[in-house]
């Protein structure tokens, strides 16, 4: 295989003794591994696409261009968030090619969410120059008095760090004094208002040691007690310090800095305050004395142990490569079932189709269909005649209108009756002096006869 990546180069190869294609794609995966071994690379995720084995494939882009990844099951086990399209992530890797298919490809290692990556790699940078300066050296901490009388406290006068130091001391021992030196433990301000407040402590000498912190948050949050400058104010502190930031699992560069760390500023309050005189702030110097050889030794060894995997080449990069393949795989296995499932779906879909077509369901709703339009036409007929007779009505009623008494009266007519309301149709029916109603149509009055006409009443009615 190198005796034939070697001559790649060649432009006078001998055309008796061509290379395989197979043998084209071993020979550039062993050149992009060797020439990249491991690389740091930021970009935006794009593709993200988890497969059923485990195993995450996707694309890392930026505006130009993108690039083919994998990362196998694990080592994406170690990741503590779900990648999602769009995200912008630190990756580390090496550049390798899929040989069945020729794709050229980054095999990630390590991955982190890019924001937190920048500030995690400042922070490990600044850590590993301080401890090679000897800011962390246990020989050069401060011994702390066995039983404080005043502590000073470096944090905000309104967070919850204060509040907390100054309830378990009141609890443990309220004789201890308490010297608050205030400042901003937040924003771009803090760090100097925290030298600030260090070097003021340092300066008026009233207290016997100083606690230096805040609650918890995020570490963009915490940064300001990753600072360098705080870092070298708090290692030449005259004062002995305790560093409490944040929750237990938080660290910061003034953890290491400091002449001993507490998990939380209420475990600060505890380690100054203790039941037992100066012995636990012993031990808890004992302990962050071992826990920083431990960390040397660890440092140490993991800085060798990057050198020779950097020499050496793992067996598990061909399983990768098989593990990728058989990933292929099963996605073709998986496209062709649902394929297969989808056109005999259709295939089924179609049938009942047909079926449906020949049912008495749909004989029956035909008819049904067209019963609903003979009632839809013998309604309209009904209605057609109802109103025919409504016409022929209003006319009857109005021509047995032109002859109601009423009709006549609206015309100038009056009906006379007698007391008995009986209507007067001759003068011969009327006596002298009679009195009679005229019925008019609009009212009604009274008269007495004091004369009658029969002839002029007869010529009247001719």
């Amino acid at each position: 295989m190198i005796s034939e990546n070697s001559s790649l180069s060649g432009a006078g190869r001998d055309k008796s003794q061509p290379l395989s294609v197979s043998g084209l794609n071993q020979s550039a995966r062993y050149l992009l591994e060797s020439t990249f071994p491991s690389i740091w690379l930021e970009a935006e995720l794009s593709g993200y696409r988890p497969h059923g084995s485990g195993h995450w494939y996707f694309t890392l882009k930026d505006k130009k261009a993108n690039i083919s990844c994998a990362m196998f099951r694990r080592e994406n086990s170690r990741i503590g968030f779900e990648p999602q399209d769009g995200m912008q992530l630190l990756v580390r890797g090496r550049i390798s090619l899929y040989e069945p298919r020729g794709n050229y490809q980054l095999i990630i290692d390590h991955m982190e969410q890019a924001g937190n990556g920048a500030l995690k790699r400042e922070f490990e940078l600044l850590k590993q120059r301080l401890w090679h300066e000897g800011l962390f050296d246990p020989a050069s901490k401060k011994a702390f008095p066995e039983s404080p009388k005043k502590i000073g406290v470096i944090t905000s006068p309104t967070g919850a760090a204060i509040t907390d130091i100054l309830t378990v001391l009141k609890r443990r021992n309220p004789a201890i004094e308490v010297i608050i030196y205030p400042a901003a433990v937040q924003g771009a301000e803090a760090a100097p208002r925290l030298i600030q407040a260090l070097q003021t402590a340092n300066r008026r000498q009233e207290c016997d040691l100083l606690i230096i912190g805040r609650g918890g948050g995020s570490l963009e949050d915490l940064q300001a007690f990753n600072d360098e400058a705080l870092a070298r104010a708090i290692a030449a502190s005259e004062l002995p310090i305790i560093s409490a930031v944040g929750h237990e699992i938080d660290t910061s560069i003034s953890d290491f800095v400091a002449d001993a760390q507490a998990a939380t500023p209420s475990a600060a309050a505890e380690l100054v305050s203790p039941d037992h005189g100066g012995e636990q702030i012993w031990l808890a110097q004992q302990r962050r004395k071992l826990i920083q050889l431990i960390q040397q030794r660890i440092r140490a060894n993991q800085q060798n142990l990057t050198h020779l995997s950097s020499r050496l080449r793992h067996p598990g990069q061909q399983l990768q490569q098989k593990m990728q393949q058989l990933d292929q795989l099963t996605f073709r296995l998986n496209t062709f079932i649902e394929k297969n499932l989808q056109d005999r779906a259709k295939k089924l879909t179609q049938l009942q189709h047909r079926l449906t077509s020949h049912s008495p369901e749909k004989q029956i709703a035909a008819k049904a269909s067209q019963l609903e339009q003979l009632n839809l036409k013998m309604n309209f007929a009904i209605e057609q005649k109802m109103q025919q007779k409504k016409n022929q009505l209003a006319r009857l009623a109005e021509g047995l209108n032109s002859y109601s008494p009423l009709s006549t009266l609206s015309r100038g007519y009056a009906l006379v009756t007698n007391e008995k309301q009986q209507v007067i149709k001759s003068s011969e029916q009327l006596t002298s002096g009679q009195i009679i109603n005229i019925q008019l149509a609009q009212g009604s009055a009274s008269a007495q006869i004091t004369s009658k006409a029969t002839q002029q009443l007869e010529a009247a009615n001719d």
